[in-house]
C-alpha cells in the first residue's frame, strides 16, 4: 500500500471531508504513538508502511513515559479535536497499520506498552494480522 492509497483509506474509513484531515490525524496518532514506543519497537511499527508515513514514528523522541490519557491530550492537541475524537482517531487509525504491518510487530508495540493503552489495538482482526 502507497502513501496515497493508506491515506485514501484513513480518508474513507473516518469519512473526512478533505483528504488533509486523513494525513493531519495519521501525523498526530503516530507521531505520539512514535513517541511513546522505544526507538527499536517505533522502526518495527514504521518499517513496512510508507515512506511518508514511516518517518512520524521514526523521527519522534522515544521511549517517553505518559499515560493513555497524556496520549490522547497530545493527539487531540495536534489534531485540534477533544480527547474522545482524539481516542476514536487513535483506535481507527492502528487496525489500518495493522494491515500493513506484521502480527508480530503490532503485538510487540502492544507488548511494549501499558495496559491502559490495551484500547488501540481492541479493534484489530487478530485472525487477519
Amino acid at each position: 500500500m502507497n502513501y496515497k492509497e493508506f491515506s485514501g483509506q484513513v480518508q474513507h474509513r473516518l469519512e473526512y471531508a478533505h483528504f488533509g484531515q486523513a494525513v493531519q490525524a495519521t501525523r498526530a496518532v503516530l507521531t505520539t504513538l512514535g513517541e511513546r514506543l522505544y526507538e527499536g519497537k517505533a522502526m518495527d511499527l514504521a518499517s513496512p508502511l510508507p515512506m511518508e508515513i514511516d518517518w512520524y514514528l521514526t523521527e519522534a523522541e522515544h521511549g517517553q513515559r505518559f499515560d493513555y490519557q497524556e496520549f490522547l491530550d497530545r493527539v487531540a492537541n495536534r489534531t485540534n479535536v477533544d480527547r474522545s475524537d482524539a481516542n476514536y482517531h487513535a483506535q481507527q487509525r492502528v487496525p489500518i497499520v495493522a494491515e500493513i504491518v506484521p502480527a508480530d510487530n503490532i503485538e510487540k508495540a502492544d507488548g511494549q506498552l501499558p495496559d491502559d493503552y490495551d484500547r488501540l489495538f481492541e479493534l484489530i482482526d487478530k485472525t487477519e494480522t
